[in-house]
């Protein structure tokens, strides 16, 4: 029944970790030291009344060993009380800004002192990163509810405007002024659709129904889809896919969802009699699945490129270009589908001009 024990934390078990260990010895430290104080001055009481009497040298030498050792009871004290101050103080700080996150302040931090012990600098480290990505958290959220009461209202006040028009006599209700609410419920729903897809992808159970993929189909089912809707644009899609590509255990429907959009938001910002280039490729060594081995899918625009500061945001929620008709959520939809996937996307400019997404998925 004396096996080790064992602490929670990380990844597993695992034992006590340096800061239990110093802690423990702290306690050791403190308890010696009071015992020997006891000590040490029952016996320098009953060593200064044996003097008393004494005389000469003797009762000298009594007296310089008993200055002697009270000095250095006192320094020990003062050091161990330093030692004990060096350890307690980011601790008890570490719990002041505990309780502040508790009562939701995820402003709190704790500073770490330059003299603080090793361990508890990466303990108060972690804390602090910890503090910020709960502060960011918080402020995400925020945002995501401010931007979707925002893409909310428009389609309600439609719906609503449009009801109250018919419901007054204004409109009659005909095909007419029920269409335009029929199309603002269908806008609510593809809403409410996305936002579930995000939320499913962001907490990593978004379900993916795998079989064999050839996704050279999957571009040409794309291409045919969205080929009006480029004639409409005057935008010419080209594509250019590996005869060589392997078959690909995807979702082909999710697949296909992350292309369409990729594809219709490239239509959208290239001018007319521009191109938009889809391309399907092998990366990596070797002929069969494995590490280093994946496919790259890219949809590469003529359009104006993106601002530095909208690319490194381009895959979050809500984030969009001022004049985006959509609610800012393909993209998100798109990261957190190939996510799931295993993949990786990121966008990156065109050469010599333009934006050029690009979609890797494992070889598997």
């Amino acid at each position: 029944m004396g096996g080790p024990r064992w602490g929670w934390g990380g990844r597993g078990p695992r034992r006590h970790g340096p800061i239990a260990r110093r802690i423990g010895c702290l306690f050791v430290v403190v308890a010696t030291v009071l015992v020997s104080t006891g000590v040490l001055v029952l016996w320098l009481i009953a060593t200064l009344l044996g003097a008393i009497a004494a005389e000469g040298s003797l009762g000298g030498l009594v007296r310089a060993a008993a200055v002697v050792l009270l000095a250095v009871l006192f320094i020990g004290l003062a050091a161990g009380l330093r030692f004990t101050g060096r350890m307690v103080r980011p601790i008890t700080e570490l719990v002041d800004a505990a309780g502040r996150i508790e009562a939701g302040d995820y402003s709190a931090r704790v500073a770490t002192p330059a003299r603080t012990p090793r361990d508890l600098r990466a303990l108060t480290g972690a804390f602090n990163t910890m503090a910020a990505r709960l502060e960011a958290e918080e402020e995400l959220r925020r945002r995501l509810l401010a931007d979707l009461g925002h893409e909310l209202r428009t389609p309600i006040a439609v719906i609503e405007g449009h009801l109250e028009a018919i419901l007054d006599g204004v409109y009659p209700g005909d095909r007419e002024h029920l269409d335009p609410i029929l199309d603002e419920t269908r806008v609510l729903e593809r809403l409410v659709d996305d936002l579930r897809t995000v939320s499913l992808a962001e907490a990593g159970s978004l379900p993916l129904h795998r079989e064999p993929v050839d996704l050279g189909h999957v571009v040409a089912d794309v291409v045919a889809a969205l080929g009006h809707r480029a004639e409409v644009a005057g935008v010419r899609l080209t594509t250019e896919v590996d005869a060589a590509l392997p078959e690909l255990e995807l979702d082909p429907v999710r697949i296909h969802q992350v292309l369409s959009n990729l594809v219709d938001n490239a239509i959208r910002y290239t001018p007319r009699d521009g191109t938009v280039r889809i391309s399907a490729a092998r990366r990596g060594s070797g002929s069969g699945p494995g590490p280093g081995s994946e496919v790259e899918l890219a949809v590469t625009d003529d359009g104006p490129g993106l601002s530095p500061e909208l690319r490194d945001t381009l895959f979050d929620r809500f984030v969009k270009s001022p004049d985006s008709p959509g609610s800012g959520l393909g993209l998100a939809i798109a990261r957190g589908i190939v996510d799931a996937h295993g993949g990786a996307i990121r966008a990156a400019p065109a050469s010599p001009h333009g934006t050029r997404i690009v979609v890797t998925l494992p070889v598997a």
